[in-house]
C-alpha cells in the first residue's frame, strides 16, 4: 500500500524487451536506499516488484497485462517517473489510501498556468467517472490529488508549485498519458450496495 506522496523523481535507464513483457531498470537512489529484492515500489502509480537492486537502481519485470492496462508501455530510456516505496509502520499517512493497482489510462488535455499555481485537466475513462467526486481523492501517476472540478469525462486539479516541481506533472504536456487509480473506498461502497440489492 502507498500514500500517493511522491518520494523521488527517477528515470528509466534500461529497457529489455521480452516476448510478453519488459524488464525495466529505473534510477532511484532514495527509494533503493533501504529496499530489498521482492519489495514493492510504485512507478507512476503502478506497484512493481524490485527483482534486482544495484548502485541506486532497481529492475522490475513488467508483464504484458500491466503494459496493456497502464501508461508504462509508453516509457522509453530517459523517461522521468514518480517513485514511492510501500508504506511501513512508521510512515506518515499524508495522502490517501493508494493500492498501486491502476484502474485506467488518462490523457492530459489542458494546462492553465497562474501566478502561484497551475490548473491541470485530465480526461479519464468514462467507466471510472462514477468513482470521482468533487473534493475527493484520486491518484494520477501515483500522485494523491484532490479533485477540484468534475465534468462528464474530465477531472481538474489546482497544482501548487511543490507538486509541479517534485512530480512528473510539472513537465508533462497536453496529450501525455497518465495512470489513474480511483479511490478504493468508492469501489468498496459500490460492491456493498450491489450485493445488498441482489
Amino acid at each position: 500500500m502507498f500514500t500517493g506522496i511522491i518520494e523521488e523523481l527517477g528515470s528509466v535507464v534500461a529497457i529489455e524487451e521480452q516476448p510478453d513483457a519488459k524488464r525495466i531498470t529505473f534510477s532511484g537512489p532514495l527509494v533503493t536506499s533501504d529496499v530489498g529484492r521482492g519489495d514493492s515500489i510504485a512507478v507512476n502509480g503502478a506497484c512493481l516488484t524490485a527483482v534486482e537492486i544495484a548502485s541506486g537502481t532497481f529492475t522490475a519485470d513488467v508483464m504484458h497485462e500491466t503494459l496493456r492496462l497502464t501508461a508504462l508501455g509508453s516509457l522509453s530510456v530517459g523517461s522521468v517517473v514518480n517513485l514511492e516505496r510501500a508504506m511501513n509502520a512508521a510512515t506518515r499517512f499524508g495522502g490517501h489510501m493508494v493500492l498501486g493497482h491502476v484502474d485506467g489510462v488518462g490523457e492530459l488535455v489542458s494546462r492553465k498556468p497562474s501566478e502561484n499555481w497551475e490548473w491541470v485537466t485530465i480526461r479519464i475513462p468514462a467507466e471510472l467517472m462514477k468513482y470521482v467526486v468533487l473534493k475527493g481523492s484520486i491518484t494520477i501517476d501515483g500522485i494523491s490529488l484532490t479533485v477540484n472540478e468534475v465534468t462528464s469525462d474530465t477531472v481538474s486539479f489546482s497544482l501548487i508549485p511543490e507538486t509541479l516541481r517534485l512530480t512528473t506533472l510539472g513537465p508533462k504536456g497536453v496529450g501525455d498519458l497518465v495512470n489513474v487509480e480511483v479511490d478504493i473506498m468508492a469501489k468498496h461502497i459500490e460492491k456493498l450496495i450491489e450485493s445488498r440489492n441482489k
